[in-house]
């Protein structure tokens, strides 16, 4: 009985500091707690792709009504697939608004300019906000999260 008693109270002190850990910690203005857009429309965000003129850098996997190019693209990065990870609503988002946030480990240099930067235009007065909640509603149902063949114990991990 006496070691059920500290047991609970080991458990409810731990709850203890793991929220005032939790609570004590300053929260940046920058913090993307609370943010949330609207759902999107998956039709919509094809829609919007293709008018905004992402078909002439982007193909897209398994999306055989895109019309045709007139004119070969000079970058061509692929979306959708099958990935090993799960493409987040808030990581598509972000690459849409802020693509030289991250860049692709292929040759940077294929993908940026001389700072650096992306070489995908800011569209930040030319897209509304609905054509971004749309493209990343249609971007997300593209991706197909698949466990990798290998096993772990390859890796001296695992089974």
């Amino acid at each position: 009985m006496k070691k059920q008693i500290i047991q609970t109270g080991v458990a409810w002190l731990a709850c203890l500091v793991a929220v005032s850990l939790f609570v004590g910690c300053p929260m940046s203005e920058k913090s993307p707690l609370g943010f949330r857009l609207p759902e999107g429309s998956i039709w919509k965000g094809k829609t919007a792709f293709v008018d905004l003129g992402c078909i002439q850098c982007h193909s897209v996997v398994d999306e055989d009504l895109m019309p045709e190019l007139t004119t070969p693209r000079k970058v061509h990065v692929v979306l959708g697939g099958e990935v090993t990870r799960v493409k987040t609503y808030g990581q598509l988002v972000t690459s849409i608004i802020n693509p030289s946030h991250i860049i692709s480990a292929r040759p940077k240099a294929e993908y940026t300019d001389k700072e650096g930067k992306s070489l995908m235009p800011d569209f930040s007065e030319a897209m509304t906000v609905r054509q971004m909640i749309d493209i990343a509603e249609f971007l997300q149902a593209r991706y197909e999260v698949v466990i990798p063949e290998h096993a772990y114990s390859d890796y001296g991990y695992g089974p």
